[in-house]
């Protein structure tokens, strides 16, 4: 007979992972649930994602014949996409310490990974090392580490906390891998549809582009993996926006919607969150705080606004120059 796992939540043993800091007990009746290869048919009366008190983390997923997987996304440094766990403790001290750059730190930085940071912005730029660039032309290193440290700040998270639901994503992606339930034929993640995360059904579609990106900074990570994640907005949240954004034309209000609610990352981006404070600059492949806090349920959308002055769409658009 195959062996079943199953995650046994007792009130005593069970923790839900909520706000990245914040731990309470859920009290329930011991339940059994199969754990991922293993699904069920049934949502499972958990949240998601959670922790267990062995510090184990696990999301709730849909696959696509419409059963429930309870995938175990703990981040660690032994997953075959990337590692999870690192940070520029050499050149970003504060950083590892607190989980934030200071201003007067990021003043002092002539250099990141030994690389001078005119070659950084020169490699980073559209058409350096990718077509697409990992920043605007008109802004530089500095000015976009700056300019999300600010608005990290602002939004009250620290960049490991912004980097850890993408590492879930890649977590999930690589159980994926392992069982080799990937549609290799076409390079994809077929077996997923969407999975629950802070209330909040968020979709997502991933492919191996067979490539082998490489990196600004002198640390040898390479982008291989092509990932969209979106969630649709609630009928209160577009009233919201259209109540609040009147001033903005229909494309620029779509633009709104597009840059809050969809996001095209890859296993590089979080792995720059966590280890520079790096979200790259506003390009194509731009992993924005905002729409981390928005697309994962972070936040939601009245008290997001807020804390931006009611002003979304300029801190989504606004370059960071100097």
């Amino acid at each position: 007979m195959k062996a079943i796992n199953w995650l046994i939540l007792v009130i005593s043993l069970l923790s839900i992972f909520c706000g990245y800091s914040q731990y309470s007990i859920m009290e329930v009746d011991t339940i059994p649930y199969k754990i991922y290869p293993q699904v069920n048919k049934e949502k499972p009366a958990l949240p998601s994602p959670f922790r267990t008190k062995d510090d184990h983390e696990y999301v709730i997923a849909v696959t696509k014949e419409g059963h429930y997987g309870i995938i175990r996304v703990t981040p660690a440094n032994t997953y075959e996409i990337c590692k999870q766990l690192i940070v520029d403790t050499l050149d970003f001290p504060e950083l590892a310490q607190t989980g934030l750059h200071t201003e007067a730190g990021l003043d002092t930085i002539q250099t990141i990974t030994g690389r001078a940071l005119e070659k950084i912005t020169m490699l980073g730029r559209p058409n350096g090392l990718s077509q697409a660039g990992f920043m605007a032309r008109d802004e530089n290193i500095i000015s976009v580490i700056k300019g999300d440290n600010s608005l990290l700040v602002k939004l009250g998270f620290t960049h490991p906390q912004m980097a850890r639901p993408l590492f879930h994503v890649l977590n999930m992606m690589d159980a994926d891998l392992s069982l080799k339930r990937w549609n290799m034929a076409k390079h994809k993640w077929e077996n997923i549809q969407y999975f629950y995360y802070n209330n909040q059904k968020v979709f997502v579609e991933a492919e191996d582009t067979k490539g082998g990106q490489k990196s600004i900074f002198n640390d040898g990570i390479e982008g291989a993996f092509y990932v969209k994640l979106w969630r649709e907005l609630h009928p209160d949240e577009i009233n919201y926006l259209k109540d609040r954004y009147t001033s903005l034309t229909e494309d620029n209000f779509k633009d709104l919607i597009s840059k809050l609610s969809v996001m095209h990352t890859g296993e590089m981006e979080p792995q720059y969150i966590m280890r520079y404070g790096f979200y790259e600059g506003h390009t194509y492949w731009r992993t924005d705080p905002i729409a981390i806090t928005f697309i994962f349920g972070l936040i939601d959308l009245p008290e997001l606004d807020d804390v931006l002055e009611n002003n979304l769409y300029y801190f989504l658009t606004e370059h960071y120059t100097e």
